[in-house]
């Protein structure tokens, strides 16, 4: 019996990886870039998928048997996630440092829901339905938690006519780079499962781990106690809201960028962080002398000499700041801002992040949500580059990205590539009830957004 609006869970297991190896019975040691988030919250992200026309009786059981199976391979590769965080702590000499047990863990946490709605309840209101935070395990559950709790948690929501996969991953063991290669890795060894296939995966995850010279393996932190970091974060109350950029539009925007600025350095992705940034700064009516920033999550793996490979497991990622005042931004065209937010992302090179872990080295601290944004800031995270829309789990293609209520704050953007592919862009965006309003009257912002929801964008491209 299926309950209406309400998140019925069903069952309930752990997985653990299929095959132990000898790395995934050791301890997964956590760098710099891996200890700052443990005070926010977990990775929340998943994807819907329609279910198949005609599907047999026996559908359900049969894709959760084989997702369970597939997961359990891929925990091979992604050994880490199937562990538990823990202290070291020491009194003489003092010392305080947190790893990842692979050993002492009942594995990955594996959820089977249900909800009487169907996939157009979920993709065709014009803001994302707060149902869709029911979507995940591990709500509002810091990473720190992870000593308790489980570094990783599948949800699966069976609606009526679809299926969401939702994946609450702990942020001290991975960015969303191991996000969306964890959950391609997934995806192509349940392909593969399906047919009957030999497998072999296209892209080993890397886990050793990267220290900066005379640092490691365990890092000393200058604490006691959790408490004296650990700070739990509420959101406010937010409307979010998907908005789908065209390549086409995408392209109008950077050639006027360029042309503004008299340059072609300025990529897709800096004149559409400008464009939503000048955008969101009117719609919050902040005063000209306010200063107000655009912040840029910058991956550090290419940015280091020599690069760190892109199958890094872990974190590598720090931020970038543009920043001008409200009235700088009305004044200016958008090349003038997104020149901004190119010369913040070109400064950023391997001697600003080997500076950035010898100041964090010298003195340690863990990052508070609260304290990373201002009332007018701007937040671009995520990436378009990730291949989101290429996951397949015997559904075809899903039908939207959705995320959870982890690390949501007024200004928040998340970036994706768009389903249609090609250059195209969806964002989704955070903002206050009020703000959102403004937003949504603004014609000139409007005027570059595709406005149809992604359930009518799906059916128009069948």
């Amino acid at each position: 019996m299926r309950n209406s609006g309400v998140v019925e869970r069903m069952s309930e297991c752990f997985i653990k990886p299929h095959l132990p190896t000898k790395e995934s019975t050791q301890f997964f040691h956590l760098t710099p870039w891996d200890i700052v988030p443990l005070s926010i919250h977990y990775i929340q992200k998943g994807l819907l998928f329609m279910k198949p026309q005609n599907q047999p009786q026996d559908f359900t059981h049969n894709l959760l048997h084989n997702l369970k199976h597939s997961l359990s391979l891929t925990l091979v590769h992604f050994y880490p996630l199937a562990g538990r965080l823990v202290t070291h702590q020491t009194q003489n000499p003092p010392s305080y440092s947190v790893s990842v047990d692979c050993i002492n863990s009942p594995g990955a946490r594996f959820i089977h829901a249900t909800l009487d709605l169907t996939v157009s309840d979920i993709l065709s209101p014009v803001h994302v339905p707060p149902i869709v935070h029911s979507f995940f395990d591990l709500n509002k559950a810091v990473n720190h938690d992870g000593h308790t709790m489980p570094l990783f948690s599948v949800h699966i929501t069976e609606l009526i006519d679809g299926v969401f996969i939702g994946c609450s991953m702990n942020h001290c063991v991975a960015d969303g780079t191991s996000y969306w290669s964890f959950f391609n890795t997934w995806s192509e060894i349940f392909q593969s499962q399906a047919k009957g296939e030999d497998f072999k995966i296209s892209h080993q995850p890397i886990h050793k781990r990267w220290f900066r010279e005379s640092c490691g393996p365990l890092i000393n932190l200058p604490f006691k106690h959790h408490d004296e970091f650990i700070c739990r974060y509420e959101a406010p109350k937010l409307r979010e809201r998907i908005f789908h950029f065209t390549a086409d539009s995408i392209a109008k925007l950077k050639a006027k960028a360029n042309k503004d600025s008299n340059t072609s350095e300025i990529s897709s992705f800096q004149s559409l962080s400008a464009h939503v940034w000048r955008s969101i700064t009117r719609a919050r009516s902040v005063p000209s002398d306010e200063r107000s920033s655009c912040i840029v999550v910058t991956n550090n793996r290419t940015r280091m000499e020599p690069p760190l490979p892109q199958d890094y497991f872990g974190n590598s990622v720090n931020s970038v700041k543009a920043v001008a005042t409200a009235g700088e931004l009305g004044e200016h065209d958008l090349g003038w801002a997104a020149w901004k937010v190119h010369e913040a992302v070109a400064k950023y090179n391997h001697r600003v992040v080997m500076n950035w872990l010898k100041e964090w080295l010298r003195s340690p601290a863990i990052h508070q949500t609260g304290g990373f944004v201002d009332p007018y800031s701007v937040v671009m995270s995520s990436s378009p580059r990730f291949n989101v829309y290429g996951n397949e789990f015997g559904m075809g293609k899903a039908v939207a990205v959705l995320s959870g209520y982890a690390n949501k704050y007024d200004g928040k953007v998340t970036s994706y590539p768009g389903r249609e592919g090609g250059g195209s862009i969806q964002l989704e965006v955070c903002l206050s009830p009020h703000t959102m309003s403004a937003l949504e009257s603004d014609q000139h912002f409007m005027d570059t957004v595709t406005v149809s929801s992604s359930l009518e964008t799906f059916t128009i491209s069948l």
